[in-house]
């Protein structure tokens, strides 16, 4: 069955995960630590996916990652005439849109930044690695190294976001992202990024969580509402992440 070999390669893909990124995910980790420990935030912005919502407040996860939102809405009512073609634009094809989240977010010189695309190579996740470079921001890349290594970079430096951050986390999936042969309709399907994207993030933050704790620092981490005495507990913990920053 098609969902066999779906559970077949998507393990290949988390077992591949395991044994290349191990190392570079506690490396990863020892960096985190340190700066939140100095009072650094930890933001995550993702182009794509899951990591927005699987990442961050949940339920087992730390309080110290923070999402970049952005939302951009168009509202122009007028009644229906037939009009060309027009192609779809978006943000991450937007020059100097990275300034523009740099400059009305709430990062700082010495930040976290974890930035999260597949691909890789549109100006806006590039521009915004190299932007938060140049503020002494550690900036990380979760992308798909094989897909992205064979895509042409939009941005003037002819860097991919793995190559343009100082730290790549390789989700580990294959050129188009899908796992699955399917003759019948002559495509591919079942991405596997999505997953081990998500694999990754909670891999590294139970390593961060180490990392502070061997410091004899107290990670502040998210209790599922659903337990006992959960309000109290969560309470208890954002006033501890409010004054440590962790």
């Amino acid at each position: 069955m098609l969902m066999d070999s779906y559970f077949t390669e998507m393990k290949k893909v988390l077992e591949k995960i395991e044994v290349t990124q191990r190392e570079t995910i506690i490396k990863v980790s020892e960096e985190i630590a340190e700066r939140l420990s100095k009072g650094a935030a930890w933001n995550i912005l993702d182009t794509g996916h899951m990591l927005m919502f699987e990442g961050v407040g949940r339920t087992g996860g730390m309080m110290a990652l923070k999402p970049i939102k952005i939302t951009c809405e168009i509202d122009n009512p007028v009644r229906h005439r037939p009009t060309p073609q027009k192609g779809a634009i978006g943000y991450d094809s937007v020059e100097g849109f990275a300034d523009y989240v740099l400059g009305r977010s709430n990062v700082l010189s010495g930040d976290i930044i974890m930035i999260g695309s597949v691909s890789g190579y549109k100006y806006f996740p590039v521009d915004l690695a190299l932007k938060a470079n140049t503020m002494d921001c550690l900036t990380i890349a979760i992308s798909s190294v094989e897909y992205s290594s064979r895509l042409t970079s939009q941005h003037p430096s002819g860097k991919r976001l793995y190559e343009a951050c100082q730290y790549y986390l390789d989700n580990c999936t294959n050129y188009g992202d899908t796992l699955v042969e399917v003759e019948e309709i002559g495509q591919n399907m079942c991405p596997a990024s999505g997953i081990s994207a998500s694999y990754i993030m909670w891999a590294l933050q139970s390593t961060v969580v180490e990392k502070l704790i061997n410091k004899g620092l107290k990670p502040s981490v998210y209790i599922s509402n659903h337990m006992p005495n959960a309000t109290q507990i969560n309470n208890a913990a954002i006033e501890n992440y409010t004054k440590s920053g962790y």
